[in-house]
């Protein structure tokens, strides 16, 4: 009984422990997280209008001007970018950033993915180990991104992009990350990235002409590469803000269930205590009645 007791009090001490690392990882996340949503949510209404405006434009270009990130080619080369994180104890984030990866190429690129034409450009650790781990086509040159996240480091990334675009290395090239919608919740999307989508004019829309100042053809050549580097940039800051938010999420569930799993220790420890009590003041008595006998 002594033994039952002593392997019920090292578990209740072990899952003590647990609880106060859980619950400390939960206090940085959430101090991390606030920092990652206040970036976003400043960053992502000037990501939106940049990329609507680029669209517009590229959208209403006369037929005699010619820009190659806009081209649109048969996709037989398809470079997808999974955006997931360096650490686990987030629960499923990362799973679920990978299954869209996945998802993405089995329901849009089935083909190329059978002729080995899907190349993958992991940003995370998580990411890059599952797939280079399952034999895919990895671009291993970008995967530490959070290790310094920073403009000019994702930036490198997505010059990186282009450039292999412009060389018709790749056709078609998306994103796939977690958009940060608040703490609890994350909605996991692939995006296309090049080439650049076309905004697709509702029927009763509004024509609007827009006056050029510098030209249009040098507008687009001065922003064009600023605004896909800060589209990248966005989708960074969208999964760091979700990494965060899925961590913190995670860690005060396994504080919940560590409370809960105490409360069931402790009554099994009360009830040992009590049944070995029972038992020595048993043969307490039974030895004196033995002895008066």
């Amino acid at each position: 009984m002594s033994g039952q007791l002593k392997e019920v009090r090292l578990r209740i001490q072990s899952v003590t422990s647990t609880q106060q690392i859980t619950r400390a990882m939960k206090m940085v996340s959430a101090a991390k997280l606030r920092r990652a949503q206040d970036a976003i949510l400043q960053m992502r209404p000037y990501t939106q209008k940049m990329q609507e405006m680029l669209g517009n434009i590229v959208s209403s270009l006369s037929g005699d001007m010619h820009l190659p990130l806009a081209e649109e080619r048969t996709a037989e080369r398809v470079l997808i970018i999974p955006i997931t994180s360096d650490r686990g104890t987030c629960g499923a984030y990362n799973a679920n950033v990978i299954k869209a990866a996945i998802k993405t190429i089995d329901t849009k690129y089935p083909s190329q993915k059978a002729k080995g034409n899907v190349t993958i450009l992991p940003m995370g650790k998580k990411g890059y180990e599952y797939f280079q781990r399952h034999g895919y086509n990895l671009v291993d040159n970008f995967w530490n991104m959070f290790s310094d996240l920073g403009f000019e480091n994702v930036k490198r990334a997505a010059v990186y992009a282009q450039e292999a675009f412009l060389r018709k290395e790749y056709d078609r090239v998306e994103l796939v990350y977690s958009q940060f919608k608040n703490a609890a919740t994350q909605l996991f999307v692939s995006e296309p990235y090049l080439p650049i989508p076309k905004v697709e004019a509702a029927e009763n829309a509004k024509q609007t002409d827009f006056i050029f100042e510098p030209s249009k053809e040098v507008l687009i050549e001065e922003l064009m590469p600023k605004i896909l580097n800060t589209q990248v940039y966005k989708a960074i800051l969208d999964a760091n803000a979700s990494e965060h938010g899925a961590r913190m999420t995670a860690m005060d569930k396994a504080t919940e269930n560590a409370a809960e799993i105490l409360r069931s220790l402790k009554i099994s420890y009360n009830r040992a205590r009590q049944a070995a009590i029972t038992t020595e003041l048993t043969e307490i008595v039974s030895g004196a009645a033995a002895l008066n006998g």
